[in-house]
This record gives C-alpha cells, sequence and structure tokens, in this order.
C-alpha cells in the first residue's frame, strides 16, 4: 500500500479512504472500536488531535497531507501487524475517557464500565463507601468508577507488576493517586487481611473467563495481549471459582460483587447452580455481567 495522499482531504474523506482499506484486510475489531469505520475514525481524529467523538462535529475540517500520511501509515501498520489499534496509538477510549494504553495490559473493555457511567451500582455505593477493582489490568473501570463516585476510596489490585505500571500511569493521567490505592498480588493475597473498617460495599471484577477451547481460536489481535488476562481455563471458571470463594471475607454485610463473564454464560450456571445471581442489562445483552448480593454468598 503506498502511504502517499494525492491530496488533502476532510477528515470526513480521509475516514472512508481508511475505513475502506481496513474492510478489504479481514481485520478483528472489538478492542475500543467496532468496526473498521469507528477504527478509521479514531486514527484519522488522532491526527488532529480530536477525541473520536469530538472528531464527528469536524468532519469537514481539512486534513493535511502530512496528516493523511500518517493516518496512512498507521492504517498499514495495523493490517500488517494485526495488534489492536489502541497499541499502535498508545491510547484508547472507554466511555469517552481516554487511557494510555500498552501491551503490558489488555485493552480497556469492559461492560462494567457501562454499568459505572449510567449509574447501575450506585445503591451498593453509599458516601464514603470503599469499592474494590479485582483484576484492575490497566485501571480504566477502577479510574472509571472514582470519577463517577468522587466520595469513595477504590482499592484496585493485579497479579501482573507491568499492567499495574500502566494503571498508576493512568491514575497520574487521571490525577486519581490519592482516591484510588494499588495493590500488586494474586486476586485476595493481594489485599490486607479483612476486618471490620476496610471491607468493600462493591467489589467490580472483569476477570481472565476466557475457556481453553475459545483461546485456542481466537482471532491474532488477541494473541498481542498477555494471555494472563484472558485465559479463564478449561471452563473459563477457574478464577471466578477463587473470586466467589474468597469474596464474602471481603463484602460488607450489605455488599455485592459483580463480575464479567462475556460469553460463559452456560459455563457460569453449571460451575454455579446454586447462588442467587441478578443479571445486569448492558448493550450486549443480559448474560454477560452478574451481580450477586454479600447475603446470598455465605
Amino acid at each position: 500500500m503506498d502511504p502517499e495522499p494525492q491530496q488533502t482531504l476532510t477528515l470526513d474523506q480521509c475516514i472512508d479512504q481508511i475505513a475502506q482499506q481496513l474492510d478489504a484486510a479481514d481485520l478483528f475489531y472489538g478492542h475500543g472500536a467496532i468496526d473498521a469505520q469507528s477504527e478509521a475514525l479514531w486514527i484519522a481524529s488522532k491526527q488532529l488531535d480530536l477525541s473520536p467523538t469530538d472528531a464527528l462535529d469536524h468532519l469537514d475540517r481539512m486534513m493535511s497531507a502530512e496528516q493523511i500520511r500518517k493516518a496512512l501509515e498507521i492504517t498499514d501498520t495495523r493490517i500488517r501487524t494485526r495488534k489492536p489499534l489502541a497499541y499502535i496509538l498508545g491510547e484508547a477510549w472507554l466511555m469517552g475517557v481516554q487511557f494510555y494504553s500498552s501491551e503490558q495490559s489488555i485493552v480497556p473493555r469492559s461492560w462494567i464500565a457501562e454499568l459505572i457511567v449510567d449509574g447501575s451500582l450506585e445503591p451498593w455505593l453509599p458516601a464514603d463507601g470503599k469499592a474494590l477493582d479485582l483484576c484492575t489490568g490497566n485501571g480504566s473501570l477502577a479510574i472509571l468508577l472514582a470519577l463517577s463516585c468522587p466520595d469513595i476510596h477504590v482499592s484496585a489490585c493485579d497479579i501482573s507488576l507491568p499492567a499495574l505500571a500502566v494503571a498508576s500511569r493512568n491514575l497520574d493521567r487521571h490525577g486519581l493517586t490519592s482516591q484510588v490505592e494499588l495493590f500488586d498480588g494474586d486476586l485476595w493475597d493481594a489485599l490486607p487481611e479483612p476486618h471490620d473498617d476496610n471491607r468493600f460495599d462493591l467489589i467490580i471484577c472483569n476477570p481472565p473467563y476466557v475457556n481453553t477451547s475459545s483461546m485456542n481460536a481466537l482471532p491474532a489481535e488477541y494473541h498481542a495481549e498477555p494471555a494472563l488476562a484472558l485465559a479463564g481455563g478449561d471452563d473459563g471458571m477457574d478464577l471466578i471459582r477463587k473470586i466467589i470463594a474468597g469474596a464474602p471475607d471481603y463484602l460488607s454485610e450489605r455488599g455485592a460483587l459483580l463480575i464479567e463473564i462475556g460469553n460463559e454464560y452456560e459455563n457460569f450456571k453449571k460451575a454455579f447452580p446454586q447462588i442467587p445471581v441478578i443479571w445486569m442489562e448492558v448493550s450486549a445483552g443480559d448474560e454477560q455481567v452478574l451481580l450477586i448480593q454479600a447475603e446470598d454468598l455465605h
């Protein structure tokens, strides 16, 4: 592909040109963009220092030949490497919030983000409450919680030190280092021993939950991400079993545990038939994210 444009274009024209090239390349989407058109918008808007959302109000803006050239170079890299665009650009957007992104952690994406931003979780977040983001990765969900509920204290933990380095950088970016505390370790082992003063009102978790056969069939884009953050064992439930087993010790009396399980609905029901579950409605449906109240875990 020749990355040299012949002329200047409007943002809209540049997006269309990029989208056509992406469309023809048999790529997989789902790392912050749903299709070729939205990735093209992201690539082109980056050259104008606009967020993808803001760029929609500036589609008639002219792009210089140099800006178009850079956009086409990024497009070429995306097609050639099959890496998620977030890694190529070093940024990701989740619910309109920008995060630093690198291959040290998975690309920020979670249906839980919708529930945080739309206020669905506020019944479990009293003023001065405590929340935990287990398996925080890049820190995006902990940050969205802190931004949405400035009066709560958020703890966040992960087994991966490289991922926590990304999370720390994102906390700095959003000025949240005093509201969000990071812990390093394997699930509950990362946290101080639970006692009356440090239990959580809400625990959220987007854990590794992809079952082994699905892991083997993942598109190339997912293989650029740390397998540690994706693989959930034969039935996808390996970590979720540990999370549910330990949660009662760390939840307040009226607390709740919120877990994203993706496409593992049947495996979850088979593994935990006895636990009463509230299925939360997100844009992907009502079998992706579940909530368990503390009283139902004992």
